[in-house]
Parts: C-alpha cells; sequence; structure tokens
C-alpha cells in the first residue's frame, strides 16, 4: 500500500516545524502545490508570549494560543484560541485537501486537539488519500493520534539532532514518489 501519510515527530524544539518548511519548499519547487497550516511559536523580548497559526496559501494568520488571552481552553500558561484555529488552520487544511498536491498539518497536538473542527478535519485529511505531511506532538497519546500512526499507509519519522538530514531526504524521497504515481494517474 502506497504511503500518504508522513508524519514526524521528535522532543520539542528538534526542528520538526523547520524541517517541514523544508519539504514545504523543496515540493513547491518541484511544481507541487502545498498547502495547509504551519505553528510557529511568537517571542516578545526574547520570552514565548504564544502560538499563532499561518495558512500556507493565503498566509492569513491566527492565534493558536497566547499568554494573555482573556477565554479559550488552557493548556499551561496558554489558552487556545478555539475560533482563529478553526478560522485559520482548519480551513486551510480543507482546501488543501480538496484543491491541491499536498496538506501540511503542523501540529497535531495538546493545543489543536481541543478544537472537535481540528481533530475532525485531521480525520478528514487521513482519509482523503492525498498527501498529507504532519508533525505529532512526541507525547501526544490519544486515541485519533495511535489511529493515524498504526494505518497501513502512514510512515512515522523520529526526528533528532542527529537525523535531520537522513529523516529530510527519506520524507522528500516518499513524498515524490506518492505524487508522482498520483499524477501518473
Amino acid at each position: 500500500m502506497k504511503k500518504h501519510l508522513l508524519l514526524l515527530t521528535g522532543s520539542p524544539g528538534v526542528g520538526k516545524t523547520t524541517l517541514l518548511l523544508k519539504v514545504i519548499e523543496a515540493l513547491r519547487a518541484k511544481g507541487y502545490r502545498v498547502g495547509g497550516m504551519i505553528s510557529r511559536e511568537v517571542r516578545i523580548s526574547g520570552s514565548r508570549v504564544g502560538f499563532e497559526v499561518t495558512d500556507l496559501n493565503s498566509n492569513k494568520k491566527g492565534w493558536l494560543a497566547r499568554v494573555h488571552q482573556e477565554r479559550g481552553p488552557r493548556v499551561g500558561k496558554y489558552r487556545v484560541d478555539i475560533d482563529d484555529l478553526n478560522e485559520v488552520g482548519v480551513k486551510a487544511i480543507l482546501e488543501a485537501c480538496e484543491k491541491l498536491d499536498v496538506a501540511i498539518i503542523d501540529e497535531i497536538g495538546p493545543m489543536e486537539h481541543l478544537s472537535e473542527q481540528f481533530r475532525e478535519t485531521v480525520k478528514k485529511a487521513v482519509e482523503s488519500k492525498k498527501l498529507v505531511i504532519s508533525t505529532i506532538h512526541q507525547k501526544m497519546d490519544n486515541q485519533l493520534v495511535d489511529s493515524i500512526k498504526k494505518r497501513e499507509d502512514a510512515e512515522v519519522h523520529v526526528l533528532t539532532n542527529v537525523n535531520r538530514e537522513d529523516v529530510f531526504d527519506t520524507i522528500i524521497r516518499e513524498a515524490l514518489d506518492f505524487l508522482s504515481k498520483a499524477d501518473a494517474k
């Protein structure tokens, strides 16, 4: 069975999102249409104040979570902005699954998992047979993540400081293999 779910996990700060951005750039350079969402931390004066979510196509941004937010479920010192996650992230993933070659989901983690729309969208992406490349929070242990990892069409890559280039090469090779076979249909 063709692998259409390429999953990336590893310790916080190991460079999952950075590697994912490099993969996106490489696939776009080959002419593939890549969309979905990226999450990045936001720092002010060296202190992390939250995380933003960005639509890879429109570059629309919203807050995933932030320290001084008055509403939303709490994860550690942050409050999750479910509305922004749904409006920016969920819409970006759905658009990628419907109209583009590759859907990016960064990340499937505890904050994102608080949105029912996000969880349902991840399920749709996984079932879409579209190439999905996603990061998964290393300690994320729940039914959705477990079911995705166990799929026959999924491959999990654990990123470390030592194997970064090898994992990049493997993901690009697998993505291009899947996409070239999809193009041949």
